[in-house]
Formats: structure tokens, sequence, C-alpha cells
């Protein structure tokens, strides 16, 4: 549905779609499915970033990893969600390399005025910068936690701050502090 939607908005930049582990270890289709409805409404495999949610225990990483990997080589791109709230954190970093984390809302709400999430997230950045993993800030809501990521050389942001949501369909307001 979603990527019949993003077709018909006329989408012309990422589709990102949240995808729970045990669906990719459980269903040798999950993934292709995906694909093939994107050809089916010509949506690019490079437009499509399967978010895995960290939330869920991956119990068969080898299964994982191969149908990760199978698909990588197609041209989707791989995030991790919520990245420092869920089960495998550094583990999952480690050995599934994704193109992108996106750092969980709750460690970078109040970042600017919180040394300890400060010095987390600086290492965070840092890792993800020596693995070549884009880091993405999710959930920012205030000119100051904007600002303070920004310094650290985030730059890319999802969050109210930025652009409401909508349902079915793009923003209609786009603010950078």
């Amino acid at each position: 549905v979603a990527i019949e939607m993003a077709a018909r908005m006329g989408l012309s930049v990422h589709l990102n779609l949240n995808l729970l582990p045990l669906s990719i270890e459980s269903s040798p289709t999950a993934i292709s499915s995906i694909l093939d409805t994107a050809e089916k409404h010509s949506i690019r495999p490079e437009q499509i970033i399967l978010e895995i949610l960290e939330k869920e225990m991956i119990s068969d990483f080898e299964r994982f990893e191969a149908a990760v990997n199978e698909h990588r080589g197609k041209g989707l791109s791989f995030a991790i969600d919520d990245f420092g709230a869920g089960h495998a954190g550094l583990n999952l970093l480690a050995d599934f390399q994704p193109e992108f984390i996106k750092l969980d809302m709750c460690l970078l709400r109040g970042i600017d005025g919180n040394g300890p999430r400060q010095a987390i997230v600086r290492g965070i950045i840092r890792t993800c910068f020596d693995l070549g993993i884009d880091v993405i800030a999710e959930g920012v809501e205030t000119d100051d936690e904007y600002a303070w990521l920004r310094s650290e050389g985030i730059v890319l942001f999802q969050g109210w701050l930025l652009a409401r949501p909508g349902f079915e369909q793009l923003p209609q307001v786009f603010h950078l502090p």
C-alpha cells in the first residue's frame, strides 16, 4: 500500500519502509515482494530504504544476513531504526553494517543540555563515520536539538521541527532552523 501510494503521489525521493527482522527470517519472500511491488509501480529499488526495527531480536542472524545481502545487490538500502532503544545495539551495527542508522528520538530529546547523552551520541556518530554509515537524527523537535546535532556533523534529520507528518500526503511545510 505504501509503495502504491508513493507512486500515486509521484514520490521522487527515498521511501522508507519499516520491517520487522522476524518477517525477513520467517518469510523468504518478504523483501522480494517489496521489490516486485515497487517494480510494478515504477519505484526503483534505489529509492527504497528498509528500516529494520531494533526493538525485535534477530533469532537467526545467518538467515537474516543472507536475505539482506542478497537484496542489497539489487539496489536496496537498509537502516537500523530507533538505534539505541532496542535489543541488538552495537552488535547489530557491527555485524549488519546498514547504510543508515536512525538515532532513537528518546536518546536525542533535550540533547543540547545533557552531557551524558552528548557523549553517547558523539561516540555513535564517530563509529558510524568510521564505518561509512550515515546517521539520521529522528524526532528532532527543537531548534536547540537541531543546532547541537548539526554542530556534531549530522546532516540528515526527521522530526516535527522540520515537517509535520501527514496522512496520505507529502509535507506541506518544510522548516529548517
